[in-house]
């Protein structure tokens, strides 16, 4: 009777064996692969048959993985399959981010285009409005226009000329390749603006510019 019952046990026992350490490293490998936020490990254990070690399996994986070109890493109280650090850069991915000017900043463009060395309140007597200062910011920051010299008057006001990088996005070899004044109203790049002088610029009263806020997109000729 006593054999019996120990024979019961033995499978009993049989049954609920962990699998090997081999093929829990198996399992461990499969989840942190599948997952992509780090694990813990009672969610490893939790997952995995009865009897696992995943503490184990986590340090024969992370032995295993050493020197390959993804490693196990700890990741606070989790784990994780991450890229190996030294191979970070082959996974950077450069964009090139299309921006779309408004209809002030296009006309802003094409008056230093024109016009340069062009000081700020000329664009403005050209134009008939003010110009925000954050449309030459976006100019700037987008290396179309540069600084130029001062001007050597009252004040001695700063200038704005295009740059090599405004030309090459254009195609353009120099500014005197710029297409005329009339096929650019002709593609609606330039509309017809009072004459200067007709608002009183720099002064409470004068009139904003409805178009600094707006950005409509762009005429043929200032298309990426």
């Amino acid at each position: 009777m006593n054999v019996v019952t120990d024979i019961s046990e033995d499978q009993e026992d049989s049954l609920f064996a962990a699998p090997p350490m081999g093929e829990q490293e198996r399992m461990v490998e499969a989840v942190l692969f599948a997952s992509a936020e780090p694990v813990m490990v009672s969610d490893l254990e939790a997952r995995m048959p009865h009897g696992c070690d995943a503490s184990e399996a986590l340090v024969r994986l992370r032995k295993r993985y050493e020197g390959r070109g993804v490693n196990v890493v700890r990741v606070g109280e989790a784990w994780a399959i991450r890229t190996a650090s030294d191979l970070g850069f082959l996974m950077q991915k450069e964009t090139v981010e299309t921006r779309k000017l408004s209809r002030a900043a296009i006309e802003t463009l094409a008056i230093i285009a024109y016009h340069q060395p062009v000081t700020r309140a000329e664009i403005e007597e050209i134009r008939g409005v003010s110009v925000s200062r954050g449309t030459i910011d976006q100019l700037l920051e987008m290396e179309w226009i540069r600084f130029g010299r001062r001007k050597m008057t009252p004040g001695r006001p700063v200038t704005f000329v295009v740059t090599p990088e405004f030309l090459d996005h254009f195609g353009l070899e120099s500014a005197r390749d710029l297409p005329g004044l009339k096929e650019l109203r002709a593609s609606g790049l330039l509309e017809n603006r009072p004459p200067p002088g007709a608002f009183s610029l720099g002064q409470e009263g004068a009139e904003p510019d409805p178009d600094e806020e707006e950005a409509p997109g762009q005429t043929e000729l200032f298309e990426d």
